[in-house]
């Protein structure tokens, strides 16, 4: 299998309030860096969709390394909320339906396609791939204004 490093992030301005999410991706030392934004969503959504869309640039079954500071992220795979999340048809432990199921499914069928470990880098540091990904999601998010 490849092995690809994506580092990811997502920003927004208010929560709710416009979001921007962006990706990159690294393998054989090549990089891409990839970026959107949504007019009215959450942080939390912001980070998923970073995730969803990088892996759906890969074109093959890859070892991915996914790095975020994104708890929210990393708890949900490394504390395995998903598969009670799963067995319980989708209702988080106060029996609430579990926010953002539409992206958690995606992001779940992704990573049973690929080998994703996803690792927690801290936010705002001297990490220089999680800088870059703040500073493209942040310039994602849509201005009041932008057509």
């Amino acid at each position: 299998m490849k092995e690809v490093t994506i580092y990811t992030d997502g920003a927004c301005s208010g929560n709710p309030g416009p979001g921007g999410w962006a990706s990159i991706l690294m393998y054989g030392g090549r990089i891409k860096e990839i970026s959107g934004g949504e007019r009215m969503t959450t942080n939390n959504r912001m980070e998923l969709t970073a995730a969803i869309e990088a892996l759906r640039r890969l074109k093959e079954p890859c070892r991915v390394r996914l790095y975020t500071d994104s708890a929210y992220l990393v708890n949900c795979f490394e504390q395995r909320w998903h598969e009670k999340w799963e067995k319980n048809g989708w209702l988080n432990s106060r029996k609430e339906p579990v926010e953002n199921r539409d992206l958690w499914q995606e992001l779940l069928r992704l990573v049973r396609i690929h080998d994703v470990r996803f690792l927690k880098v801290k936010g705002h540091a001297d990490d220089k791939w999680n800088n870059r990904c703040d500073e493209l999601a942040r310039a994602a998010v849509p201005r009041s204004g932008d057509g």
